[in-house]
């Protein structure tokens, strides 16, 4: 039976859901063992994550157009910003450690439509990578959290990564051998414009 490429906002609204999944399983993670990100001193939105899909680059401009302009033009300036530092940290040979344009007083600026990257990042989690298990044992603070309770749950990404990868193959079709891989920050999805499919 041959697929129908799928269209973008049903791509959007696909992603929405598996969003919704995503937050339910980091909660059901993150939940028992009284894991929050409140009151952190070491804000991961420092880290240097990069990015994968097409499909989450789009949305993430769904969610920038949504914005007041004020606010749009404030957040592609630390962008560009970020880029530059990064850049700056990369040739040094250095880890980038510089904060992601969207953090608003320690929360996302777009919370709805943030990255997967972003929902899922903390807790102790795995990963099937080619029938082989890969476990991570989540930040600082969720180590802690695990440590005095040897009963915490992990959380299983590869449902997950399944969902989205189809996800992405839909909405791209027969255009993905043509694309070049995307492999980006975020501060470099904003900067570069949406991706042009």
């Amino acid at each position: 039976m041959k697929r129908t490429r799928t269209s973008k906002a049903g791509a959007f609204r696909r992603l929405a859901a598996l969003y919704k999944k995503m937050d339910k399983a980091y909660a059901a993670a993150a939940d028992p063992m009284g894991f929050t990100c409140d009151g952190c001193g070491r804000n991961c939105c420092v880290s240097y994550f990069q990015h994968h899909t097409h499909v989450e680059w789009l949305y993430l401009f769904e969610g920038m157009n949504q914005l007041p302009e004020h606010i749009r033009a404030e957040f592609m300036e630390r962008a560009r910003e970020n880029v530059r530092l990064t850049g700056e940290a990369l040739g040094r040979g250095e880890i980038p450690s510089v904060m992601c344009p969207l953090n608003v007083d320690g929360r996302c600026g777009l919370y709805m439509h943030r990255l997967m990257i972003c929902r899922l990042h903390g807790v102790p989690n795995l990963l099937l990578q080619g029938g082989v298990p890969r476990e991570f044992s989540g930040c600082w603070r969720a180590q802690e959290l695990c440590a005095a309770n040897p009963d915490y749950k992990i959380m299983d990404r590869t449902p997950l990564y399944r969902e989205l990868a189809q996800l992405e193959l839909d909405l791209l079709g027969p255009r993905r051998a043509r694309l070049p891989k995307v492999d980006m920050t975020l501060a470099e999805m904003l900067v570069s414009g949406p991706p042009k499919l």
